[in-house]
């Protein structure tokens, strides 16, 4: 039988609520959901009949339409269905349905050979290759990409809906940067597909630049009292016309970027063109030149940035050299995978020769925000122009997570598990300054008073838990992790070290004999790379034959026992010493 759009609206609304077992559904609810369901779709405000909702649940029941629905009544007043796995939408295609999808797809082919509707190409395949398969009860010969576990697709129909009826809505988004989500009045105007990611492009009530939001990011989508505000400007077929993605800016300047691809991937780019106005603008023996004219954005960088070493950017110069940055990056990424064999071999040499060295164990992208962070705290704080800040993570907290990475963390957690922080300082030589330190063994403690301590001269005293420990336990299973923040060689005033010299205190006279006697090494250490060291190592550090500046983050860690008690969960608390 015939069935048209209004009762098709009401079956799909009282199968809707059918569905919902968290609540009961009387006949006069469905009549208000069905009401409701056809005043917000088709704009009719006449309240639908008790008779007509009976009418459609009997049809659901039968086999006239092929839906079978077992709907049932408890207690003589509430209605749903027998089987909660139940449902209209899952029910399979009659025959009548094929033969019906049939006629529409030979009706589609018709005009495949129309400009106007290449767009349709795709679809009429796939509606093909689906009917297909069920009359022949065989797997589909096409598969089109798709995301099926894409977060945010269940609000596509209503989102759909919205826009055709020209509807606002009250929206609750959270973007991935955000740390709350937020509600806001909407006016939908586009729904927009990226590399299988969805989009709502539209304007905030009141306002008149157009945003585009992530389904995938949406939390909830509610039709909104507001009046639809309508866009003069928004013209959808020309909007992404100087643009990759879905960013468009209306003001951003349009480009003419110039890439080069090698002779191997250059057919790929010319059989699918990164942008309409693509055009080869040169070949030789090894490479094609394209050009594409669009905005600078986020999805222009990824294009290229996919196709790997295959492409060089020519112009302009500032996306090349984003480009060029974004890859040093990634690069500097694989570099700072560090394996259990260089681990354990650092922890090695930590204890037998008293220090090691460990390269590239940032990457480039948290050097750069240790960097900000820190050129943030100088900002803030024009009056510290001292060559040291004590206690870092005190006083400045917000560098604390990008210090301690997971690789900082891998790195203590191989020396010792029960490790715990007692001191963060941060050290920096000025390219117009160059002080140094003579040779010296450190021991660990903090300042509260000066006294002197056998073999040492001006060490001083801390009241804390260290305070009780026997001086020759001061330093006893502790380490340090010396953060360079850049290249330090022999020529920058790079740590010397007297490898083996950290298995006791010696004395001033001993200290001398040692370094007047031995060949010091120089350890020098790459940018983002770490120094670990013994406190008892004998070490300095010379006068620089360079004026490059030279900055160290310098953590101090301890193993020991804690006295008076103190619990372990207590231990990080020190990282504010």
């Amino acid at each position: 039988m015939p069935v048209n759009r209004n009762a098709l609206i009401r079956y799909k609304t009282i199968d809707k609520c059918l569905q919902n077992y968290y609540r009961k559904w009387t006949l006069e609810d469905l009549i208000e959901a069905c009401s409701e369901a056809l005043y917000e779709y088709e704009g009719i405000d006449k309240g639908v009949s008790k008779r007509t909702i009976q009418a459609d649940i009997q049809i659901m029941r039968s086999d006239k339409l092929g839906y079978n629905a077992p709907i049932i009544v408890l207690d003589k007043k509430y209605y749903q269905y027998e089987s909660k796995e139940y449902s209209i939408t899952n029910i399979p295609l009659t025959d009548q349905d094929l033969s019906q999808l049939n006629e529409a797809v030979s009706f589609l082919k018709q005009f495949s050979g129309f400009s106007h509707f290449r767009q349709l190409d795709g679809m009429v395949q796939k509606l093909e290759d689906h009917i297909y398969s069920h009359q022949k009860q065989t797997h589909p010969v096409i598969d089109f990409e798709k995301n099926e576990n894409l977060k945010g697709l269940n609000f596509l129909d209503s989102l759909y809906k919205y826009i055709i009826n020209k509807k606002a809505v009250e929206l609750t988004y959270q973007s991935f940067t955000a740390r709350n989500q937020s509600t806001f009045i909407f006016n939908p105007y586009l729904l927009k597909e990226y590399r299988n990611r969805w989009f709502v492009l539209g304007t905030k009530m009141g306002e008149s630049s157009i945003i585009n939001l992530a389904l995938d990011r949406l939390i909830s989508v509610n039709l909104s009292s507001e009046t639809y505000e309508s866009s003069l400007t928004f013209q959808p077929e020309t909007y992404f016309s100087s643009s990759i993605g879905v960013s468009v800016s209306s003001n951003a300047e349009i480009h003419k970027v110039i890439l080069e691809f090698d002779r191997k991937h250059a057919p790929y780019v010319e059989t699918k063109p990164l942008h309409p106005s693509q055009k080869v603008i040169d070949r030789t023996p090894h490479t094609v030149i394209f050009s594409i004219d669009v905005q600078h954005s986020f999805e222009l960088e990824k294009e290229i940035l996919s196709y790997g070493s295959s492409v060089t950017v020519l112009k302009p110069v500032f996306l090349r050299r984003r480009i060029l940055e974004n890859l040093k990056e990634s690069v500097s990424t694989y570099e700072t995978q560090l394996n259990p064999k260089s681990l354990r071999n650092s922890q090695n040499l930590l204890s037998t020769r008293g220090y090691a060295v460990l390269n590239s164990v940032y990457s480039l992208r948290e050097l750069k925000k240790i960097n900000h962070s820190l050129k943030k705290y100088f900002k803030q704080n024009p009056k510290n122009t001292s060559f040291y800040i004590r206690s870092l993570f005190k006083v400045h907290s917000e560098i604390t997570p990008l210090i301690l990475t997971d690789s900082i963390l891998r790195i203590v957690q191989t020396i010792n598990p029960n490790a715990f922080l007692t001191k963060a300082m941060f050290l920096k030589k000025e390219n117009t300054s160059n002080w140094h330190v003579t040779w010296h063994q450190d021991l660990t403690i903090n300042v509260t008073e000066k006294i002197e301590i056998e073999g040492f001269t001006g060490w001083s005293k801390k009241e804390d838990f260290y305070s009780v420990l026997p001086s020759d336990e001061i330093s006893k299973d502790r380490f340090t992790i010396r953060i360079h923040l850049d290249e330090t060689t022999h020529k920058n005033g790079a740590l010397e070290t007297i490898p083996g010299s950290h298995k006791s205190v010696h004395s001033t006279e001993t200290l001398e004999n040692i370094t007047k006697n031995s060949v010091g090494t120089v350890c020098d250490v790459k940018e983002r790379g770490v120094m670990l060291m013994h406190p008892l190592i004998i070490h300095r550090s010379k006068l620089a034959s360079n004026n490059k500046k030279r900055r160290v983050i310098h953590l101090e860690f301890s193993t020991s026992e804690l006295p008076h008690g103190l619990e372990y969960s207590e231990k990080m608390k020190l990282a504010e010493l």
